[in-house]
């Protein structure tokens, strides 16, 4: 097949000519984008799913093989009803995002056994995700018959009691995040019930049975509950009666492709994928018309019926921007018309402090993410682009396929919907510090004239008044060293990721040593920028990972910590400290690092991974422009290694 034929297939066409030409392994980072198109605008889970039969007779092992940076997210599944459309739909949507899936196949019914028993795949070392698939059965199935709204208020109360305390099992011996799901109740089961006393009654029960299963994620944190009435609200029947009979399937195809897309979409944050930067488009995207053509009067966002939809979109952007997404423009128009738009414009609800960037030129839109990416000193990977104009999507999506495009089009009614389907900026917990990133970036924009006025850089970072905190993590930094291992992507020596209660763990564990960096200077504060994460065995201590914000980069501030660091393992009696790099595709950067500062190179494999160790002598001194302020405690115990 000619490269033009294999142009003019759709989608599936082409993933199943390369899965012919035994070429998905070989290819795989071209899947990602080629399920997009299945995926967006509007969503065909029976294609994303036949897709996903594709790439499951393709293993983790072969695509590594060609790309050994996409390490394989590892899945265990158990439910009650029969599950064989998720592993296709899994598949699927963990391809989206570039991860290869190792999945096992469940058996039918088996989830009471699965949580319970520490040697099922739930508990097998290495897993990631757990999913514990349920539905309505688990309760209606164990009714007396007749049975009355407070048998099914009792079976609910027994059903909670045992999820609570399988959930807690897990989360003291299981090694990855457990998913549960909330219960859709059907009209088959209100139905039965002929007064509508008793209906309201168990329809009552039943949320609030949803809605506690729901808080157990407050009381534990490698807990995850979807909540299938918000899945089901968007996707019609939660079942075929027919196969729910027969076959047992209690969850449809449909609603198993919906759910599987929230946990591609979880699986994603867990590897540190979480988007952080909104560009939008203006003309028939933020506002109804075209500044060009219609003038500030011809534009609307409000007070007309296409404006107010407009508006409607304007309030969701502006609503993600407060939780510490960043908002930027991409923008055919000329800049001060744009700006004065933005200033002055009665029905913007989005004003020009809202954006950390406008760039308004006639330059190509994918030279302006770049641009914008240079600006914030952020990957283009961590771009979502929404735009109304095909064109504009085709050209950032085909020379920027790490940025996720939102394609809008001609009914501003539908922006909201498919701006918030994929949940590109989701993340586990939101922070003090994500509320404030908008302004902590705006604040760059100083930074750097003040970088520019200065003769030198020496002068610049004196005049900067850099101060420099390092403690061990507090207990209200926890949730963000943890959000840092999963985001911080560039200056990450080992990609460790964890979730808070792992970093709560080696917290309490005295034989590890966990340090949250803090700084701020003139231009104000940056809050926790980077962490530690070391342990003590022998009299060796070994620096398992460190990672810093790459709004912090070059100050110093690295530096500093291994110095900091290095004179408290002197201090405390050890002889050595070990460190170690692990190449991935976004921190080649920090590669000679730990060189730089005086380590020795004692091992590099033939992937790139790098073993130092520092004796302790000839440690680089804390640069003078800091100011810096340590409370690192006392003596580690002798620990276990990580």
């Amino acid at each position: 097949m000619t490269t033009d034929e294999v142009t003019r297939l759709g989608p599936l066409e082409r993933l199943r000519a390369l899965h012919q030409e035994g070429r998905i392994a070989e290819r795989y980072p071209a899947v990602g984008p080629l399920l997009a198109e299945l995926a967006v605008p509007d969503p065909d889970f029976a294609a994303l799913a036949r897709a996903g039969r594709l790439l499951a007779r393709v293993s983790p092992e072969e695509i590594a093989e060609h790309h050994p940076q996409a390490a394989p997210i590892r899945v265990a599944v158990t439910g009650h009803g029969m599950l064989d459309a998720l592993t296709p739909a899994l598949t699927a949507q963990f391809a989206r995002h570039g991860i290869p899936l190792r999945i096992n196949e469940p058996e039918y019914d088996a989830w009471l056994r699965d949580l319970q028993d520490p040697s099922s795949e739930l508990y097998a070392p290495g897993t990631d995700l757990a999913l514990c698939v349920l539905d309505a059965q688990i309760v209606f199935d164990e009714l007396p018959v007749p049975w009355s709204a407070a048998d099914a208020a009792a079976a609910l109360d027994a059903k909670l009691e045992q999820l609570s305390a399988l959930v807690a099992r897990y989360s003291e011996h299981g090694p990855g995040t457990l998913v549960l799901n909330t219960l859709p109740l059907l009209a088959a089961h209100t139905r039965q019930l002929v007064d509508h006393a008793s209906r309201a009654e168990l329809s009552a029960r039943w949320r609030e049975f949803n809605a506690a299963l729901l808080r157990l994620t407050a009381g534990h944190p490698r807990l995850h509950v979807v909540d299938l009435d918000v899945l089901v609200a968007d996707s019609g029947p939660v079942r075929d009666t027919r196969l729910a009979t027969y076959a047992k399937v209690h969850l449809g195809e449909d609603l198993l492709g919906r759910y599987a897309r929230e946990v591609g979409h979880l699986g994603r944050t867990l590897r540190g994928r979480a988007k952080k930067v909104l560009v939008v488009d203006l003309d028939n995207t933020l506002w109804d018309g075209i500044l060009g053509d219609d003038g500030p009067d011809g534009i609307a966002a409000a007070t007309t019926y296409r404006g107010e939809a407009f508006g409607k979109f304007q309030k969701t952007v502006k609503q993600i921007g407060a939780q510490g997404v960043l908002l930027a423009v991409s923008s055919k128009n000329d800049q001060e018309p744009v700006l004065s738009v933005l200033r002055d414009h009665p029905d913007m609800v989005l004003r020009e402090g809202d954006f950390t960037r406008v760039n308004a030129n006639w330059d190509p839109k994918d030279g302006n993410l770049r641009d914008i990416a240079a600006r914030l000193n952020l990957g283009v990977d961590s771009f979502v682009f929404a735009d109304d104009s095909p064109f504009e999507c085709g050209l950032v999506a085909s020379s920027l396929p790490e940025v996720a495009v939102v394609r809008l089009d001609e009914e501003p009614a539908l922006h909201v919907d498919r701006l918030l389907a994929d949940g590109w900026f989701d993340v586990r917990a939101l922070t003090a510090e994500d509320r404030r990133r908008a302004e902590q970036y705006r604040s760059e924009a100083d930074r750097q004239d003040l970088q520019e006025s200065s003769g030198s850089m020496e002068e610049y970072l004196r005049a900067l008044d850099i101060r420099l905190e390092i403690s061990r993590v507090r207990d209200h930094e926890v949730a963000r060293v943890a959000q840092i291992t999963q985001r911080t992507n560039q200056f990450n020596l080992t990609t460790l990721r964890l979730q808070q209660a792992e970093v709560q763990g080696r917290r309490e564990d005295p034989g590890h040593l966990v340090l949250s960096v803090r700084s701020r200077d003139r231009f104000g504060d940056n809050g926790v920028v980077g962490a530690v994460f070391a342990h003590r065995e022998g009299t060796v201590l070994h620096l398992d990972n460190l990672l810093l914000s790459c709004r912090v980069f070059a100050r110093g501030i690295e530096q500093a910590t291994v110095s900091t660091l290095l004179a408290h393992a002197r201090d405390t009696g050890a002889s050595a400290v070990h460190a170690r790099y692990r190449p991935t595709a976004k921190n080649h950067r920090v590669r000679d690092f730990y060189p730089s500062l005086g380590f020795a190179t004692t091992a590099e494999s033939a992937d790139g991974e790098r073993e130092f160790a520092h004796d302790l002598t000839g440690i680089e001194p804390i640069p003078g422009h800091l100011a810096l302020d340590v409370e690192l405690g006392a003596e580690l115990a002798e620990g276990q290694p990580s």
